[in-house]
């Protein structure tokens, strides 16, 4: 075990304490909005990284990188650090291997966790209903269409329909299983806004302060995913490759806030 893993996390830190709601209501928006993208191949970068940000004014991501890297070890010291979890490993078998995934997700005291709108109903009304198995009820929320994917990607991968329709067809189908929300790329929020009704969590990735080139097709700055419906904004590179991390969350609040969230 590394120095980093070692410490006792138990030290002063802001927010520190905060772990995911009980209940097996729906969930309901609430703040922090932003969700930082720990995308790093090793506990110890990730943890560093967690400990320059503030889990009173963020959330963080532990994607497959990481959570292969590290397993669920990564949450716990997530979790004894402050931070609400989303889980993304977009879930995505046959239905009951991806209920026991989201029933040892939710034992292990994610706040949110993803599935492939791709698996069909039958596996994502199994998602939802050992989500709900437990006494901590995490935020169920289906991918629909990767935001690195086109029109062009799609037509590649032998999926006729366009990418319009498949993302309806797919959020339509999350929306009827009962799953709490969708991910989907800002751009696409106004397709959405008639499937899913006003209650349902939209988590938007994709984020940027500027528009640059990356492996992100559809991206968007965070004032401009909250005038388009967004509640949750995932967030990386821009702070977690930056000198100052607290600075560029600064930043990020400013615009959320110009654009009305």
């Amino acid at each position: 075990m590394s120095e980093l893993q070692a410490l006792d996390l138990d030290q002063t830190h802001p927010g520190r304490g905060r772990r995911v709601t009980s209940g097996k209501d729906r969930p309901r928006v609430r703040d922090p909005r932003i969700v930082i993208a720990l995308d790093f191949p090793s506990a110890d970068e990730a943890l560093a990284m967690a400990m320059r940000i503030d889990p009173a004014r963020c959330r963080v991501k532990v994607g497959m990188e990481l959570f292969t890297a590290t397993g669920p070890a990564i949450l716990e010291n997530l979790h004894r650090l402050g931070f609400e979890v989303f889980l993304d490993l977009k879930f995505h078998d046959i239905p009951s291997a991806v209920a026991g995934a989201c029933r040892t997700a939710a034992a292990h005291g994610v706040w949110m966790l993803t599935v492939h709108a791709g698996g069909g109903r039958r596996m994502l009304e199994a998602a939802r209903a050992a989500a709900e198995d437990g006494d901590r009820r995490p935020i169920v929320i289906a991918v629909t269409v990767l935001t690195s994917l086109e029109g062009s990607d799609l037509i590649e991968i032998g999926a006729a329909a366009a990418l319009s329709d498949r993302l309806r067809s797919l959020a339509r189908l999350s929306h009827d299983c009962g799953l709490d929300g969708i991910v989907c790329s800002a751009a696409d929020l106004g397709l959405l806004s008639r499937v899913f009704d006003a209650g349902a969590i939209r988590v938007t990735p994709g984020i940027r302060l500027t528009s640059g080139a990356d492996d992100q097709r559809r991206v968007t700055t965070p004032g401009d995913a909250v005038r388009a419906g967004a509640d949750y904004l995932v967030i990386g590179r821009p702070v977690t490759r930056a000198p100052d991390p607290i600075v560029v969350l600064d930043m990020i609040e400013r615009d959320i806030a110009a654009g009305g969230g």
